[in-house]
């Protein structure tokens, strides 16, 4: 009975230490790395985290006060907030390594929330949430902007008149296609846009000079105001035609790959590195 009852203490301790997130022992963050619809993994952040993902997307409602998590009504939860799942985390991990989410890397990490009701109202209470997490945030205020370990930027339903009318912001506009060219960057630091909505190659076959030359300029021009680039609707099923999009957008210098794939996009861009290196 004794061995029992030791062998469960063990298989416990055990289950405990692989249960400390692998982010904490100090893996690379990837500065493209973006999980979409993070929150519907087991472990919301803390699995992209521990994959060395640099940016994460969170959908919000507000309900009766608060920022619930999910993506379609009937997924919200009690208890499942953006601070729970994020916001808290996060300052944990910033608190725990030193002003950074990443042990020894002072690489930022993007909260990209997507507000899906009630635009104006949702992004008041947001923006009332994100004050008492200001030491660790971006922020805007009188025309500055003063870099912290952690950027919010709100998509979906974004009331940008009310946005760029405040003094103060501890969150960021995420910008179209048709905001490219304007600048801006201290609101808009973020151009993101559906992919089939202006390109036509899917990853089969070769993509074609046109579109590669406006997907260039599209990452050119928006690199010269300071913003960084993401597009969605990007295939994601494991195979060529995806690796060969994603290549492409490496090869463009797109700041941010969206998936729902982290591990599969955590070995991509491993591997693509690794090539990098070899052929330098």
């Amino acid at each position: 009975m004794f061995r029992r009852a030791l062998g469960a203490l063990v298989a416990a301790g055990a289950m405990v230490l692989t249960a400390v997130p692998a982010s904490a022992a100090g893996v690379e963050p990837l500065p493209r790395a973006h999980a979409h619809n993070d929150y519907e993994h087991d472990r919301p952040l803390l699995d992209a985290l521990d994959h060395g993902f640099t940016s994460v997307e969170a959908d919000i409602y507000l309900v009766d006060g608060e920022l619930l998590v999910g993506h379609d009504p009937e997924d919200l939860r009690p208890g499942r907030t953006l601070q729970a799942l994020y916001l808290d985390p996060l300052a944990r991990r910033v608190r725990d390594n030193h002003g950074w989410v990443y042990p020894r890397s002072r690489r930022q990490v993007q909260l990209l929330v997507d507000i899906k009701n009630n635009g104006a109202a949702t992004y008041t209470q947001l923006d009332q949430v994100l004050r008492s997490y200001r030491k660790m945030l971006t922020t805007y205020h009188k025309g500055k902007v003063k870099a912290g370990a952690v950027t919010v930027v709100v998509s979906g339903d974004r009331p940008r008149d009310l946005m760029a009318g405040q003094e103060r912001r501890s969150a960021f506009y995420d910008g179209r296609l048709s905001d490219l060219g304007q600048g801006g960057a201290s609101l808009v630091p973020l151009i993101s846009d559906n992919w089939t909505n202006h390109f036509t190659w899917r990853g089969e076959g070769p993509m074609p000079e046109a579109e590669r030359a406006k997907l260039r300029d599209i990452v050119a021009t928006a690199h010269r105001d300071g913003q960084r680039v993401r597009f969605w609707a990007t295939p994601d099923v494991a195979g060529a035609a995806r690796d060969a999009l994603w290549s492409e957008l490496v090869a463009a210098d797109v700041d941010h790959i969206n998936t729902d794939d982290l591990a599969g996009l955590q070995r991509f861009l491993r591997e693509h590195d690794g090539e990098r290196a070899e052929a330098a």
